[in-house]
């Protein structure tokens, strides 16, 4: 398919779902991301309108502006929209609710997510000295590390998803877009809530957010939560830890200063733990090209060694699953939760310096620190072998702390409104490695045993790769907006940012080293956006904007082997548009990018027992040449056409190409090999829709609730050099809630709630490989089953 032609596919398919989702057939199964509609909601000018949808507030553009009259990209999630889908963790978004944010984790683990705009997605981010595409923010502060973005959501007031560059105000690695996570802060006054819940897989959940009466002009607020599940695969092997399992628990408390009106200091800490597994690794094919298959006799007969151009046979203890999701593994293994432990210290203060001027600082310590306990694979990543091992224990620990500094002013003068910024952001990372073996084999493949567990002691760990990394970036930025006429809004912003990072690679294959790295950059970028009211409710725009992710360099080579930084240019139109009296809402976006410098991974892992670097995982990154190419086509639609009803839609088009890449495990010197390179997680295709119904019940604000959303991505590359594709998913989620039933004069409600996730119990792989085609066969990750419970919530 020609690339004009998927462009024309693109836009008639964006097109085409507008109009269904406009259709009374395809309504029923619609879906947003917006709140849920009130009955009456403010205007711009201070008013009301009847029965239309709310006015959603953003602080994209670092000031309270109104979603439909800010000229950017955004999706928001609001508290109604996250429980309705279940969502406690940033993995929840995985089903694709918004269509061009994508979600997955990184290899299988839960213990650090790979997380990816409008087809920005890294491969591996999971190191020292390497950056994500696409920034995670709570409250402001960014998050510098894969590792630990899965913990509990504590008191989540929105999460707004920025799509397309954030170079000018949210800075390096942000050129996907932004996920900025904004919780609740102290009311003053006492009140709160309570919640708990159960359900299936032996899970429960419990949480509760305490607002204290405000003393000496201090208000304070107390958060806690606890989430568990048991495994959805389990393990054999007794008093292991099965797959798909995890045990959250978070905390945080949070003061308010404000002595004085138009001045207030916020300060913040937050500690959380994420005890989880990995999702298992199923054999899904074996031999898959058809090879002679090798005996026992003719193994022992070439030293151990699969004679070549055969396949080593297959033990009868594994199971070939095909497209099934299995419930309990074929083969117990040694397998401990990995632990994300985080914590972070903040403190925000604004002074209204004027009614036209308020000045900030963000001012933040946070760190994390990871035990990875990876054995997902079983036999199903590495060849059988007599009397060899096997199961590869992907073992690292990871400990990260980071400061950052932002100053900001946000003002306006006359018919300009502006943010003029400082920034200063380091971190200290390390990180080491062992990948030991936990099982082994007999002579014929019918049993294995358990290895010394001392192997897998941190204490006793034969290191396969230690390295450290410290970054520095320094930042000042501006941004201004100029309404010369009433309906005309120009935009122009700017970011100069200076990057440095050194590191040292001190460990490989258990043998000292000393690998250094060195990366110094600077750049600048720019942003221009004009925007036109065609209507008050009609308002169109046009964005050119920039963004980068830092270069570094890859501890899992041999060398600490160093990239450069890849740079994207964005050009983009849009339209937001409030329709018929407020009862329709349809933002629209198209976008061209372009990025030079993409940064490319090409990993080995050695399955083969015999040899001296059985388990060594290999990995070099190299930038691209010429031009990557994204385009793409998004369409919100949100339509509330009775008062008790509200319908949505979205829909993403996502059309990607990187140039051929050298590999550097095929090439030498004299003949350099250039292999087709994928951008991961990124459906040319991926939709969303959702239908909400309240009944009230009783004249107390009493209301039945019924929330039903359905979520669909084409099938994805999981890796960046391989032509193997995901399959297809579509994923239903519900829930039904009596709320608002009141408990007494005091104002207490209750509301009790049932929801289930993936309703249809669909199946279907979401990370699948082919590497071991030739040795073994294709292994691949499964999404998680149906999972269902019920929850009681007392607000007071």
């Amino acid at each position: 398919m020609t690339f004009d032609y998927q462009i024309r596919a693109g836009l008639l398919a964006g097109a085409g779902a507008i109009a269904l989702a406009a259709s009374p057939a395809f309504a029923q199964t619609s879906i947003s991301v917006a709140p849920a509609a009130d009955a009456t909601s403010a205007d711009q000018s201070g008013g009301t309108y009847s029965s239309g949808l709310t006015e959603i507030v953003v602080t994209a553009t670092k000031r309270e502006t109104n979603l439909q009259k800010t000229p950017i990209s955004i999706s928001v999630m609001a508290p109604e929209a996250l429980k309705d889908r279940h969502v406690q963790s940033l993995i929840d978004l995985a089903d694709g609710v918004v269509p061009s944010l994508r979600v997955a984790t990184f290899e299988a683990r839960q213990s650090a997510l790979t997380v990816g705009i409008r087809g920005i997605v890294p491969f591996d981010a999971n190191q020292t000295a390497r950056d994500t595409g696409v920034g995670v923010y709570i409250d402001g502060v960014y998050l510098g590390r894969s590792q630990g973005l899965n913990a509990a959501l504590l008191d989540v007031e929105r999460i707004e998803v920025l799509r397309g560059p954030q170079g000018t105000l949210f800075g390096r690695n942000t050129e996907g877009g932004a996920v900025s996570i904004v919780t609740r802060k102290p009311t003053g006054e006492f009140g709160g809530r309570v919640s708990a819940g159960a359900g299936n897989f032996g899970s429960y959940n419990g949480e509760i957010h305490l607002n204290l009466p405000k003393i000496a002009n201090v208000a304070f607020k107390l958060d806690g939560i606890v989430q568990h599940q048991d495994p959805t695969v389990k393990n054999p092997l007794a008093g292991q830890a099965g797959w798909n399992q995890y045990d959250r628990k978070g905390g945080r408390i949070t003061a308010l200063w404000e002595p004085i009106d138009g001045f207030s200091v916020e300060m913040s800490y937050d500690r959380a733990r994420d005890e989880n597994t990995p999702f298992y690794s199923q054999l899904v094919n074996y031999n898959p090209n058809g090879l002679p298959v090798a005996t026992i006799a003719q193994i022992n007969g070439n030293g151990g060694k699969v004679p070549s151009g055969m396949i080593a046979p297959l033990s009868p203890l594994v199971t070939v699953s095909g497209d099934k999701r299995m419930s309990t593994a074929d083969i117990g293994v040694p397998q401990q939760p990995s632990v994300d432990d985080t914590h972070g210290f903040t403190s925000l203060i604004k002074y209204k310096v004027s009614p036209a001027l308020e000045l900030r600082s963000i001012t933040a310590w946070r760190g994390v620190d990871t035990h990875q306990w990876d054995n997902s694979g079983g036999a199903h990543r590495t060849i059988f072998s007599p009397n060899a091992n096997f199961s590869r224990y992907s073992l690292s620990d990871l400990h990260q702390r980071q400061f950052s500094q932002e100053l900001q002013a946000v003002g306006s003068l006359d018919s300009v409104d502006y943010v003029v910024g400082l920034y200063y952001f380091t971190e200290n990372v390390r990180e080491f490695a062992a990948t030991p073996s936990t099982n082994k084999w007999n002579a014929d493949g019918t049993g294995y045993t358990i290895n010394d567990a001392l192997a897998w002691n941190e204490s006793n760990w034969s290191r396969q790769r230690d390295s450290n990394a410290v970054a520095h970036s320094y930042a000042a930025f501006a941004q201004a907006t100029w309404t010369p006429v009433d309906p005309l809004h120009i935009t122009v912003g700017g970011r100069y940012t200076k990057d440095k990072r050194r590191g040292t690679l001190t460990t490989v294959q258990n043998k000292p080293t000393n690998f250094p790295f060195t990366f110094d950059k600077d750049r600048f970028d720019p942003m221009v956006t004009v925007a036109y009211d065609v209507a008050p409710t009609v308002n169109v725009f046009a964005k050119y904007s920039t963004g980068y992710r830092a270069g570094g360099a890859n501890s899992r080579s041999q060398t600490f082997a160093p990239f450069n930084p890849e740079v994207v240019k964005s050009y983009e139109i849009g339209a937001k548009m409030d329709l018929l009296d407020h009862r329709v809402r349809l933002n629209l976006a198209g976008y061209m990018m372009d990025r030079t410098g993409t940064q490319i991974d090409f990993d080995n892992v050695d399955t083969d027992p015999t040899s001296p670097t059985y388990n060594l995982h290999t990995e070099e990154t190299g930038n691209s040449p010429g031009k990557s190419k994204i385009r793409g086509v998004e369409a919100e639609l949100t339509v509330k056409p009775i008062d008790s009803v509200t319908l949505g839609a979205s829909y993403a088009y996502t059309y990607t190409n990187v140039p051929a890449t050298l590999n550097p495990f095929l090439s030498t010197l004299a003949k350099p090999v250039y292999t087709q390179v994928f951008v991961v997680f990124t459906p040319e295709h991926a939709a969303a829709a959702y239908a909400d119904y309240t009944v009230p019940i009783g004249g107390a604000g009493t209301s039945l609730r019924f929330h039903v959303d359905a979520n669909y991505a084409s099938s994805m590359y999981s890796f960046q050099n391989e032509t193997t594709k995901t399959q297809a998913s579509f994923i239903v989620n519900g829930r039904v809630a009596l709320a608002d039933i009141p408990m007494n004069d005091n104002g207490q409600k209750l509301t009790l709630s049932a929801w289930a996730r993936n309703l249809l119990n669909e199946t279907h792989i979401y990370r699948r490989s082919s590497a071991n085609a030739n040795t073994l066969g294709d292994y691949a990750n499964f999404n998680a089953p149906r999972t269902f419970g019920f929850d009681a919530t007392v607000n007071f």
